[in-house]
């Protein structure tokens, strides 16, 4: 009898709550928490068939309805699931890394308002060389499967993470995946949301990217404890293409999210979550079985060809110079490398 075949019986005998233990026991031990290993049992991973799994979440501003960890919070149960699925595959394992709070590119820059309280992003310099950082960390050591799991949609943000995977790719031949950069699993998610909302509802969600019903809703559903109840009488903020988002969120009172909250709930945000989370898993699993991921559009690329977007990255980099050369002016008086 296989963990994997094992069938349901009507009672619980003392044979098969062994076998139950076993079996949790075995799916749990190929689940390794890097945080949790000392020298010797992380040498001892068979790095073909480790998958390292680098979640982020960049704290950013979600309007007043959403926590600043939105992103996070999301990013945490997929690496779960993804965790799990990796782990069933016989002979796989996964290495999980503690979540990285850190992102590029706060939606309130569509608006140019580079401070927003909530949002505490860095530089898409900064982001590009932890990750890059990390991948010679990992390639060093000969781990040669890395998924990133970032669910944040900044153009800049996505860049930088993949430009970091390409870089693990030329220099150790290994695979560094930003996962939730590629846009089927985004697609996904976007299509389960238009089936789910009537014609009148579609109209008043509008083009929404940020803190909308659908991830209002993927919140209800993950944490409802950190979701502010005044979210059922929010006002929509309604756009039909990015030229509208960014006239909106340049307003002075714009509370910093689009669309329409008020029309979340719990039961979609299951809907959503289900299909975008399985889309996310297939995906992954389909580039462990050897499918070229440089072949899926990726995020960051796609949004190259729509001039509103280029317009904002353009924006948000020129004004991250400016950070970085008043930081470099203060190292230079002090003296400092």
């Amino acid at each position: 009898m296989t963990c994997r075949g094992m069938r349901l019986v009507s009672s619980f005998t003392p044979l098969l709550l062994m076998a139950l233990t076993v079996c949790a026991s075995q799916a749990f031990a190929q689940i390794y928490h890097v945080t949790d290993m000392n020298t010797e049992q992380i040498r001892a991973l068979d790095r073909g068939r480790t998958v390292v799994l680098l979640p982020g979440g960049i704290l950013e501003q979600h309007g007043p309805y959403l926590p600043s960890f939105t992103d996070g919070y999301q990013n945490e149960r997929l690496t779960q699931e993804l965790a799990n699925a990796v782990v069933e595959r016989p002979g796989w394992q996964a290495l999980v890394f503690p979540l990285i709070p850190l992102g590029a590119g706060g939606a309130n820059e569509i608006g140019s308002k580079y401070s927003f309280s909530g949002t505490y992003a860095v530089r898409f310099s900064t982001l590009r060389a932890v990750f890059m950082d990390l991948a010679t960390e990992l390639g060093e050591q000969g781990f040669r499967w890395v998924f990133v799991v970032h669910l944040h949609g900044a153009p800049n943000h996505n860049r930088a993470l993949d430009q970091a995977g390409e870089y693990f790719h030329d220099s150790y031949r290994g695979h560094m995946v930003n996962l939730t950069g590629l846009l089927p699993a985004r697609e996904a998610r976007a299509v389960a949301a238009q089936q789910l909302m009537s014609e009148a509802e579609r109209q008043e969600e509008g083009f929404s990217l940020h803190a909308s019903m659908n991830e209002t809703s993927r919140l209800l559903f993950l944490r409802p404890d950190l979701v502010q109840p005044a979210y059922k009488k929010a006002p929509p903020h309604t756009g039909r293409n990015m030229d509208d988002l960014i006239l909106i969120a340049k307003a002075e009172n714009w509370p910093g999210y689009f669309g329409s909250p008020r029309l979340a709930s719990a039961a979609v945000g299951a809907t959503l979550w289900k299909q975008f989370s399985t889309r996310f898993v297939e995906v992954a699993l389909k580039i462990l079985d050897g499918f070229d991921y440089r072949q899926i559009k990726r995020l960051g690329d796609v949004t190259r060809t729509i001039p509103a977007n280029m317009a904002i990255d353009k924006a948000a980099l020129a004004h991250e110079q400016a950070i970085e050369s008043k930081q470099h002016d203060w190292l230079r008086r002090k003296g400092l490398p």
